[in-house]
């Protein structure tokens, strides 16, 4: 009698425990969480089978089938990418507009500098100017060649933009003769031991290859942070890490809890052992990040491109003011050098004086400054593009901790014995793996080959390697492609002349009373004995007292 009274009493135990086991098994509400996420099913079982199909998740008893694991790992690749594109997108977006805002500020720049010059030049000398143009637009014109990328070796370029307006300005002074190509070759000898146009073209030569050099270079670093930020975000899952993700973010489904979400430290690791190769970037992307700081420092010092550009027309003004009042010196020297050149004799007739200077001469005051497209300063531009690269510091390697945060993947720190392990819900013990490729020898949720780098992730590697010597030649006021020209024995590079700080040399231009005059009267050889007048002196000097007041009133 006991015996049966203890076969019923078992039999009753294992029938609630029977009934406690088919409650637990059920997948109501795993079928209704894949409808939740969009998922469509041929079958979903309504309690849990047999998981011996399984190929990644537990083969215990489980509400997947073959077909669910298989969609399962499609999308945690889906889903992960889409993450990392999600994070990436303030990054990629930020690169990509100021890249845009800065391009368009200097190319306007430019061209609001050359239309500046060109009105005022048209005020100012008339026909002389308009019949000599060409010699003003090719400057330009190789400026904004340079800056868009041309192989032009500023120092050069200027240096033949000052010859071509000595030669200019010689012939114009000296109408009376005959001036040749060849004498204007001649002539060329002497650009420097003369210095025709005093000390403008020296210290301007300074500030235009510094500034383009600075302006040119951080643009191209933006343009490389761009594409190196669009390329790295699209990540290419490899086979282990599909299975890692598959494993982290699904199969909670098929142990029958698809509302608990991953443990941290186990998100940590499977997303360190998956973005092991874009870690590797981190240490070179915060080296250039350091290298356009330190550029962008100097825009907005002494390489500020706005501040050598605006005033360049007034600049070249004073330089051609040098030369007029300096005419009889610098042609006695040259008819020395390259002898007396020929008479024109009497044909031509004499230029009116509207031909020749225009009182109306005044530059654009700072109330007309050109708007820009970028519509605001440099300096303002500057200030913006530094505080958002000082935040894209160390993205790569906080990219792991960005993508585990609670309301995007995991239960959180508040959870730690309520989250899915990768086995079951309960806390999760392996130590959080350390960043890159080498410390993932011993990642337990992905297997990582770390004998075999990424070869793409190498190639950005480089290219940000690359653009970061770059940066910081031009922080010097270098330009890589010139380093073995000179800036007449001031130091090495394109843009050398001065070594921190280089000044703007406004008050020179302050000190420039007299409108320049190009136009001269003719008159008959001079006697190579005796120091030479100006061929133009008593009119120019008539007319630049006329004018000094308007010159003082924009001064």
């Amino acid at each position: 009698m006991l015996r049966l009274e203890t076969i019923i009493c078992t039999f009753s135990v294992l029938s609630v425990a029977a009934r406690a086991d088919f409650k637990a098994r059920n997948c109501s509400d795993v079928k209704e969480a894949c409808i939740g996420k969009g998922f469509s099913f041929a079958h979903v079982p309504l309690q849990e089978i047999p998981g011996e199909h399984l190929r990644v998740c537990p083969q215990g008893n489980t509400c997947c089938t073959q077909e669910m694991e298989d969609k399962f790992g499609q999308q945690s690749k889906q889903d992960f990418e889409n993450l990392v594109d999600e994070i990436s997108h303030e990054l990629r977006s930020t690169f990509v507009s100021r890249h845009k805002r800065f391009d368009e500020f200097f190319l306007e720049l430019l061209e609001n500098t050359e239309r500046s010059l060109n009105e005022m030049f048209v005020r100012t000398y008339g026909k002389p100017y308009m019949q000599n143009s060409e010699v003003f637009e090719n400057l330009f014109a190789e400026l904004k060649r340079y800056y868009t990328g041309g192989n032009v070796n500023l120092e050069e370029m200027l240096n033949d933009f000052w010859s071509r307006l000595l030669e200019r300005m010689f012939t114009l002074l000296n109408s009376q003769y005959v001036i040749t190509e060849d004498y204007l070759e001649c002539i060329s000898k002497y650009t420097d031991e003369l210095k025709p146009f005093g000390d403008v073209p020296r210290k301007l030569k300074a500030q235009v290859t510094r500034a383009f050099i600075a302006a040119r270079t951080f643009v191209q670093g933006l343009s490389v942070g761009r594409e190196v930020a669009q390329r790295v975000s699209k990540v290419s899952s490899s086979p282990a890490c599909i299975r890692a993700l598959t494993k982290m973010l699904y199969c909670p489904f098929c142990q029958g809890m698809p509302a608990v979400k991953p443990c941290k430290n186990y998100c940590l690791n499977v997303v360190k052992g998956c973005l092991a190769n874009q870690a590797d970037l981190d240490p070179e992307w915060n080296l250039y990040i350091d290298a356009m700081l330190l550029v962008a420092q100097r825009l907005e010092g002494p390489f500020n491109i706005e501040s050598v550009m605006e005033p360049i027309d007034v600049k070249i003004s004073e330089a051609i003011m040098n030369m007029q009042d300096n005419s009889a010196q610098v042609s006695y020297r040259v008819f020395q050098g390259c002898g007396q050149p020929k008479p024109a004799g009497m044909t031509r007739s004499t230029r009116g004086v509207s031909d020749v200077f225009n009182a109306r001469f005044r530059p654009y005051s700072p109330e007309e400054r050109p708007t820009t497209a970028a519509g605001t300063s440099l300096d303002r531009l500057v200030v913006d593009i530094k505080e958002k690269l000082k935040l894209s510091k160390k993205f790569w390697s906080n990219l792991p901790e960005a993508m585990c945060m609670e309301d995007r993947v995991t239960a959180g720190n508040a959870s730690d014995d309520e989250c899915w392990n990768g086995h079951t819900k309960g806390r999760y013990f392996p130590e959080v793996q350390k960043d890159g490729l080498t410390n993932q020898l011993n990642n337990p949720e992905v297997g990582v080959d770390i004998t075999r780098p990424d070869t793409f992730i190498r190639q950005q590697i480089m290219a940000l390697r690359v653009m970061t010597n770059k940066l910081k030649n031009a922080y010097n006021g270098n330009d890589i492609y010139f380093q073995d020209s000179s800036d007449e024995g001031s130091g090495s590079g394109s843009g050398s002349g001065c070594t921190e700080v280089c000044p703007t040399d406004m008050d020179a231009v302050s000190a420039a009373t007299k409108a320049p005059v190009v136009e001269a009267d003719r008159r008959g050889p001079v006697d190579d004995s005796a120091p030479l007048r100006a061929p133009s002196v008593a009119l120019p000097t008539m007319l630049a007292l006329s004018a000094l007041a308007l010159h003082r009133q924009w001064r």
